[in-house]
């Protein structure tokens, strides 16, 4: 095999304290052209976790010391490795072990005696998902906007740098360490996805508008937010933006928020103090400075570069 070849497998971390598992489990994978970590408990993984990092976790539930569910919260409680995604394994066929294994931030659960195709099918479903959550993650943190995910209860998940440094600066830290939403207010940005419309709230004393975008992967959603300001600066701030952008003038800047907004000539010159004939003379200047023909396109140009 290539070395390019091996640089591309993926690498799976077993957490399993008997040796009879390891060893099945290891020949399994790699059979399948998967690169195999082990470890026999949960203090052992999290050593290892923090020297290696692997694409996807297969821990057994039941282990002496540190069990399986501990080990799968640390890992989630860790920034850097809240995406990796865990598949349990065990015996344990209760409603409840199952329910305290995603609880615990798990993605999947497989029984055991584990059925190998089954177990392979998984696995390769839920790399793919973590591969195309890393990839969105990527693009969206190169975007420089403010944007954060959470999972389906409303808790953060994860964020754009730029959203990382404000939630650093306005949230509490919470008794566990890390920086979270308390209830009420992760239940108010759940019922953003079923209404889609955009919703005040307030964070640390300051005031946001956080708008659902979508779910980028299973149990995560994307939020946009912004800080609202006074109506007053609000508007001087996106005459500025796209005054910079679209390289016009001030007051041609001033006549192209107010045309987006669906004001008529009139009533752009009612509230800038000027007369309808300016106001058309500097539409004139717009439409030829942005290459469109007509209101409609200039407005459309305007709120793409406001939206951004």
């Amino acid at each position: 095999m290539s070395e390019q070849a091996a640089a591309r497998r993926d690498v799976v971390l077993v957490v399993d304290d008997t040796p009879e598992s390891l060893s099945f489990l290891t020949d399994t994978l790699e059979s399948e052209n998967i690169t195999v970590l082990v470890a026999t408990d949960g203090e052992s993984c999290l050593s290892l976790i923090d020297e290696i990092t692997p694409d996807l976790i297969l821990m057994d539930a039941v282990m002496p010391g540190l069990d399986g569910f501990e080990t799968c919260r640390r890992i989630k409680h860790e920034k850097r490795l809240s995406h990796l995604p865990v598949i349990f394994m065990t015996g344990l066929t209760e409603t409840e072990h199952v329910v305290r294994g995603l609880q615990a931030g798990g993605v999947d659960y497989v029984p055991k005696p584990i059925v190998v195709s089954e177990l392979l099918a998984r696995i390769r479903v839920h790399l793919a998902n973590a591969r195309m959550a890393h990839a969105s993650r990527s693009a969206l943190d190169a975007t420089g906007r403010y944007l954060i995910s959470t999972d389906r209860s409303g808790q953060l998940l994860w964020s754009t740098p730029r959203a990382e440094q404000l939630l650093l600066e306005l949230l509490p830290v919470r008794d566990g360490g890390g920086r979270g939403f308390d209830a009420d207010f992760a239940e108010r940005l759940t019922a953003l996805r079923s209404t889609q419309q955009a919703q005040v709230l307030g964070i640390g004393g300051r005031r946001f508008e956080f708008s659902f975008v979508s779910s980028t992967a299973p149990d995560e959603y994307l939020y946009r937010l912004r800080e609202v300001a006074d109506a007053e600066a609000q508007q001087q701030a996106q005459a500025a933006l796209l005054q910079q952008a679209l390289s016009l003038t001030a007051r041609e800047a001033e006549v192209l928020l107010w045309l987006s907004r669906g004001k008529a000539n009139r009533d752009i010159s009612e509230i800038l103090g000027i007369s309808p004939r300016t106001v058309n003379k500097h539409l004139e200047q717009v439409f030829e400075k942005l290459g469109v023909e007509n209101r409609a396109s200039a407005a459309a140009r305007a709120v793409r570069v406001l939206s951004q």
